[in-house]
């Protein structure tokens, strides 16, 4: 069982999401909503993890040029 909420499982749509866990797969979810999650799934993200953490980690992801450049501004 997840415990991702329903609303950002949209996300996640190749995935078993009865394997997919924030506590194991912690880097794969912030990634996946970085690049393609609406307002309420990064909302629900920044309440699961610190910005620090997440800008910290930004460089280890697999992100576009573009997504990248704009999580370092508005994180920083």
């Amino acid at each position: 069982m997840t415990n991702i909420p329903a609303s950002v499982t949209k996300y996640f749509w190749g995935d078993d999401l009865s394997e997919l866990s924030w506590d194991t797969h912690q880097d794969y979810i912030t990634e996946t909503i970085l690049e393609r999650g609406d307002s309420p799934a990064v909302h629900w993200l920044l309440s699961s993890t610190t910005r620090d953490s997440i800008l910290n980690s930004l460089p280890d992801y697999k992100l576009s040029p573009k997504s990248a450049n704009f999580w370092k501004v508005y994180l920083s």
